[in-house]
């Protein structure tokens, strides 16, 4: 086997720079993530993780000799995340917006309908009431403008979401109260169970 084909250990991992290990994180994640759990995750301690998070922070401002970046690393609710500036939410608005629009996949929509009736409402709780990984799903109802982050939760740092008044204006209503009842939606087990069910 040659070192090209040799998977990467822990080791590997230790041996890459701690900024570059820490970014990769921060990239993927979808909420923001502790001091502790990044440094869980990078393999490091916390106060060698803070200090890059620092230096990440004064680079991505254009502290040092490079320039201000377009997104900003930022501190909400207890943990850190990747944003894109405020100074660029009308480019954001207008690029999604201009996007041809594509039907939503039945997996969206589940997901929309549970962040609709429940909301606000957390994305592992949409996972556990769903049973499926919703990540991805979140994300793109986040970038198609039909939901948005509320607010954190004071002690997990998790990001509560909502619908948005485009998803009102998609559904002609003018308030969430105008969702039709789920209840009479759901079936009531009059039926009894699927032959084979153990009883």
């Amino acid at each position: 086997m040659t070192d090209e084909d040799r998977p990467m250990t822990e080791q590997d991992t230790i041996q890459t720079p701690l900024a570059e290990r820490v970014e990769a994180i921060l990239l993927v994640v979808d909420e923001p993530i502790s001091l502790v759990a990044l440094a869980a995750a990078v393999h490091a301690p916390v106060p060698a993780v803070r200090q890059v998070i620092e230096t990440l922070v004064a680079d991505y401002d254009g502290a040092g000799d490079g320039p201000r970046r377009g997104f900003e690393l930022r501190e909400v609710g207890g943990g850190w995340r990747l944003y894109v500036r405020e100074d660029h939410d009308e480019l954001i608005a207008d690029f999604i917006g201009g996007q041809a629009p594509a039907r939503l996949s039945q997996a969206a929509l589940e997901t929309l309908a549970v962040i609709a009736y429940k909301q606000p409402v957390t994305r592992s709780q949409v996972a556990s009431i769903r049973a499926v990984n919703v990540d991805s799903v979140v994300r793109t109802l986040l970038a198609r403008g039909l939901i948005t982050e509320m607010f954190a939760d004071a002690e997990t740092g998790a990001i509560n979401y909502g619908t948005t008044d485009q998803l009102l204006q998609h559904l002609g209503i003018n308030s969430i109260d105008e969702l039709p009842p789920i209840s009479p939606l759901l079936d009531d087990g009059a039926d009894g169970f699927d032959e084979g069910v153990i009883r």
